[in-house]
This record gives C-alpha cells, sequence and structure tokens, in this order.
C-alpha cells in the first residue's frame, strides 16, 4: 500500500502531532464484493473528520462513530459490516459482501508512536509493516530488510514481497500486518518506439517509471512529455540509482553495448522482473556473452525473453501490453507462470 489520495496515515501523524485525538481504523477481512482491499485504513479525528478510506462510501458514516467511540472509552473495536448489493451499487460494485474493520484509538504512547515510526520509513521509501494485535493493544513495527527470524518478521517479510496486508496468528494473538511499501519502479532501458506506450501503461499501473538512453535524440521530453530520463550509459545510471526488490528492468535496444550492462546489473540485484526484447537466436547470443561475463544458468534463466506474455502481439502498443502483462503477472503470481 502505498501514499495516495486514499492516505490516511500521514494525516493521522500530522493530527497527532498538533496534539488532536485520532483512531485509525483498517480493513482487516473482506467477502464477496469489496471496494477497498484489505489494509485499506481510515484516520478519524475526534471532531469527525476523517482521511483515507475504507470501503468507498458504504460504511463509513458508521465507520466514524464507532471510531469517536473508541476514541471516548479508550478501547479497540473489531466490526463487522454487511454490504447490500443496493449499498454497493451505488459505489460502483456489482454486487455486496462483507467488510471487518479494526478501529484502534491512537491514545495510547505506544501506537502514536508506532505510527510515527511507520510514516517516517514509508517517507524513506523504507518497506515498513504495522502490525496491529486485534484482540489487544499491541502494536508493533517491522522491517522486512531487516529480516528476523521469529514468526511475526517472517510473516511481515512474505507479506511484503507479496504486496498484501493480511491476518497471521502469533503468540495466541491474532495479528493483522499492514503492509507499507515504497512504490514500484520500472527502468526502461533504451528510448525507442516500444518505450512510448510502455511508459504511459507502467504509469496508469502505478509505477514509478525511468526511461535509460545515452542517446538525446531518443530520451527527448518531445517523444516521452513528464517522464524521468536518464543519459547516462545503463551501468553508470543504475550505479547511481540500484535496483531493488520492488524494480522491474526491461531492455529494449536490440544492441548489446546498451542492453548488456543493463542486463548484468539486474542479475547483480534483487529486481523481481528482468525482461529483454529480441528473438530466440538473438537472445541465445545474449545468453552466451553474459554468461562469458561470469553469469551462471540459474541467474541467466531469471531473464524474459523473448520478453512479454505470448499474445502475437504485433504494434508496439500491443508488445506493451504483453511486456506489462507479464510484469504483473511475475509481481503477483506464485510461482511464476511459464511462457508457453
Amino acid at each position: 500500500m502505498s501514499e495516495s489520495t486514499f492516505d490516511a496515515l500521514g494525516p493521522a501523524v500530522d493530527w497527532i502531532g498538533n496534539g488532536q485525538p485520532v483512531a485509525i481504523a483498517t480493513v482487516t477481512r473482506t467477502w464477496g464484493s469489496a471496494p477497498r482491499p484489505t489494509g485499506s485504513q481510515m484516520a478519524v479525528r475526534g471532531d469527525g473528520a476523517f482521511a483515507g478510506s475504507v470501503s468507498g462510501g458504504c460504511v463509513e458514516g458508521a465507520v466514524i462513530s464507532e471510531a469517536q467511540a473508541a476514541l471516548k472509552d479508550g478501547k479497540t473495536r473489531n466490526l463487522s459490516f454487511g454490504v447490500s448489493n443496493e449499498e454497493a451499487w451505488s459505489v460502483g460494485l456489482a454486487c455486496g459482501g462483507t467488510i471487518e474493520i479494526h478501529v484502534a484509538p491512537a491514545t495510547a504512547s505506544g501506537l502514536r508512536e508506532a505510527l510515527a515510526q511507520t510514516d517516517r520509513a514509508r517517507r524513506e521509501n523504507r518497506p515498513v509493516v504495522l502490525a496491529s494485535d486485534l484482540r489487544g493493544d499491541k502494536t508493533r513495527v517491522l522491517f522486512p530488510d531487516e529480516g528476523g527470524d521469529d514468526l511475526l518478521s517472517i510473516a511481515a517479510q512474505d507479506a511484503a514481497r507479496r504486496d498484501q496486508s493480511g491476518l497471521v496468528e502469533h503468540d495466541g494473538a491474532n495479528w493483522f500486518l499492514t503492509v507499507f511499501n515504497p512504490p514500484l519502479d520500472l527502468v526502461i532501458v533504451g528510448a525507442v518506439h516500444i518505450a512510448q506506450p510502455l511508459v504511459a501503461m507502467a504509469t496508469l499501473a502505478g509505477y514509478l517509471v525511468r526511461v535509460i538512453d545515452p542517446r538525446t535524440h531518443f530520451a527527448s521530453q518531445e517523444r516521452f512529455p513528464g517522464a524521468t530520463l536518464a543519459h547516462e550509459w545503463p551501468d553508470e545510471a543504475l550505479a547511481q540509482s540500484p535496483l531493488t526488490a520492488r524494480c522491474a528492468l526491461v531492455a529494449l535496444t536490440h544492441d548489446p553495448k546498451l542492453d548488456d550492462p543493463a542486463l548484468s546489473a539486474a542479475l547483480r540485484s534483487p529486481a523481481f522482473y528482468v525482461g529483454a526484447l529480441g528473438s530466440r537466436k538473438t537472445h541465445a547470443k545474449r545468453l552466451e556473452r553474459l554468461a562469458a561475463n561470469g553469469f551462471s544458468q540459474a541467474e541467466l534463466a531469471r531473464i524474459h525473453a523473448p520478453i512479454g506474455l505470448a499474445i502475437g502481439a504485433r504494434s508496439p502498443a500491443e508488445i506493451a501490453v504483453s511486456i506489462m502483462a507479464e510484469i504483473t503477472a511475475t509481481l503477483r503470481q506464485e510461482p511464476r507462470s511459464e511462457k508457453p
């Protein structure tokens, strides 16, 4: 979950810093059609002002009332709401469902500090997981990049990797893990025609997008309006901004001088997706070059090539669709689906 128009954490920390009472409502489970996924949050002030969303409008009023009551008695609440078909239809859903929501008043210093710590980590683009005991008032802040071998830390690492908030049992308690991951990052090496629709599609999918190409007449603002452009050689650009586990890299130039250094950097990184444009014959030669540079068969197997799902794509836009589909499948599916 990343900062957006649905952000509740930032306003909550600001309000608490100004001495205002705040309760945090978190979607912990859904059945049927749900307008907001698990992990969605809403911050509610004592005066009824709120930020974020837990249902898109179906149950916000009731949650605000319960949050205000929690601020008065200092007790957490686990709420369950059935959303009728008529209510669902009013917020754009085809059918109703059930939503469970945990409401915690940020009156204890432990929760206030946990929220502030979580917000700081998020603003530093560091993955962080806020763990809340649904049956009590315990809260933990977990950092997946620090590891840890206790059950809750391992669960937080898995939740962050899957980008999925959820429930876990630990020490006789039901904990809800709210994941705050940095934005996804797509690095495109080669400002070619396919890159133009790919930039637009990735941006719509919520990715931060970088285009790397030292050829300034290719990587121009005229061809990529508003995009982040880097005119260094790929190895130099990636040394300045290394790839992380939230990054995907696609090499699109067909030119070994550009693609090979980019792929080498990607294979040495934890990037979740590495793809390269080119025919099977072209890729076979690429693998020979990379193997000669010391990469193992297991490392080379990380490269998706020919790039994209096999959907018969022909035009640059269709190829971009196939690339984004494969990136999404690699990110979301487990185990990874193999290309036919």
